[in-house]
């Protein structure tokens, strides 16, 4: 059984900024809120380092679950937030999830 997000799933995802950080969040729609990021309608901190794509993103069942996972993320450091997208991340601190369960970012030709 996989799970792939649907429309009403919300997913945890990780964007890389412009200066090299990443950035962490929650939408039930990740494209459309990477869109708001890169026009300068997204979070505070996007607006000051602008993203340049999207690592990845992980899907959980509910908003609330997304946001605890949302938390746990941004504790942390950043060689772990690439790991934890991974799945790879065996610290105890986070759910760890089999990696083909990760939507990968594909662009679109357009």
């Amino acid at each position: 059984m996989t799970l792939m997000p649907t429309p009403t799933s919300w997913s945890v995802y990780l964007l890389q900024c412009r200066d090299g950080s990443y950035y962490c969040g929650i939408s039930n729609d990740v494209q459309a809120r990477f869109q708001a990021h890169v026009q300068g309608r997204g979070a505070r901190y996007t607006r000051a380092h602008p993203p340049v794509r999207i690592l990845g993103s992980r899907p959980y069942p509910d908003r609330a679950s997304a946001a605890r996972a949302e938390w746990q993320v941004k504790q942390l450091p950043r060689d772990r937030k690439l790991a934890w997208l991974l799945g790879e991340d065996r610290g105890g601190r986070i759910d760890v999830i089999h990696a083909s369960l990760i939507t990968p970012y594909v662009p679109t030709l357009a």
